[in-house]
């Protein structure tokens, strides 16, 4: 197919990381064969370009090469052989979403960091410059990973900022490409209103459920939880930290660095003035989708 190309695109060159660099004149495209080649954009109309990437995959050289793990899991998120993709799949996996701000690291800088925290290789796909999906399969998994700490390495190292969206583990890969397009989606959705830099899929579900709710029906909802603490902030964020931290009194007065006593009180009064007992789960969890309501 290359030769055939290079009669049509007499520019056309096959990419090698010894003798052949990356090009910005040039449109890049991988094969089936998984080899990049690149050709002139002088040699390239708009018509040639859309042409060429029906069956080749337009290759972005901002991003690192697709090593082989990479490169099977992209086919297998967008094949269209269900049967094939199944023959493919060995274990269960989960996707995690990654966010940082635009221009604050390149890629293969950030990709090299992430390889040093775990123990194997972890598949990464990018969606742009400064998001993409980590693909984490349980059987490379020998501890428990924790992205809170994952953030505070990489902004010890490399001052950047990073927001993680952890799916949960699934184990088949049926329905994989909406499941990959949705859990981005999500991502975005929640990081829109959550001041978290962690989120789980489980956790970000009420934010999916208000986001998807009517805005008159939103707007009945924190008038009639919150009532006159509508607007006051204080309030929110402790009775928000309250049900984060699971009910737990101690946990919160720490967090908020109140006394004890005082946070009883607090709780008291807003159950005096709204007729609501946030300690009790049913009910603050009611307050909890107002207060994400009135974002």
């Amino acid at each position: 197919m290359i030769q055939k190309l290079r009669k049509i695109y007499s520019s056309l060159i096959i990419y090698d990381e010894k003798h052949v660099n990356f090009n910005q004149n040039y449109k890049w495209f991988i094969t089936d064969q998984n080899e990049i080649i690149g050709i002139d954009k002088k040699e390239l109309a708009q018509k040639d370009a859309s042409l060429l990437a029906v069956f080749l995959t337009p290759y972005d050289i901002q991003f690192p090469i697709l090593t082989a793990e990479e490169q099977k899991w992209h086919d297998i998120i967008h094949s269209n052989d269900q049967q094939q993709v199944s023959n493919q799949f060995k274990h269960s996996y989960r996707f995690v979403y990654f966010s940082m701000q635009e221009n604050q690291i390149e890629s293969n800088t950030f990709k090299d960091a992430i390889q040093e925290l775990f123990s194997q290789q972890i598949p990464i796909l990018w969606i742009n410059g400064h998001e993409g999906i980590m693909i984490e399969e349980k059987t490379l998994l020998e501890e428990k990973i924790d992205y809170n700490q994952i953030i505070d390495i990489l902004m010890s190292d490399l001052y950047v900022k990073i927001s993680f969206f952890v799916g949960p583990f699934l184990e088949n890969v049926e329905n994989i490409n909406h499941h990959y397009h949705s859990l981005i989606k999500s991502a975005q959705t929640v990081f829109s209103k959550s001041k978290k830099s962690v989120e789980t899929y489980i956790d970000a579900v009420p934010y999916l459920l208000i986001d998807q709710s009517d805005s008159e029906l939103l707007d009945e909802i924190k008038q009639i939880i919150l009532q006159e603490y509508l607007n006051d902030d204080d309030t929110l964020k402790m009775v928000e930290t309250f049900v984060q931290l699971n009910l737990n009194i101690s946990e919160t007065a720490k967090e908020l660095y109140m006394h004890r006593n005082s946070l009883q009180y607090r709780l008291d009064r807003f159950h005096e003035k709204t007729g609501i007992d946030i300690r009790q789960f049913q009910q603050a969890m009611a307050v909890y989708l107002a207060i994400l309501a009135k974002r």
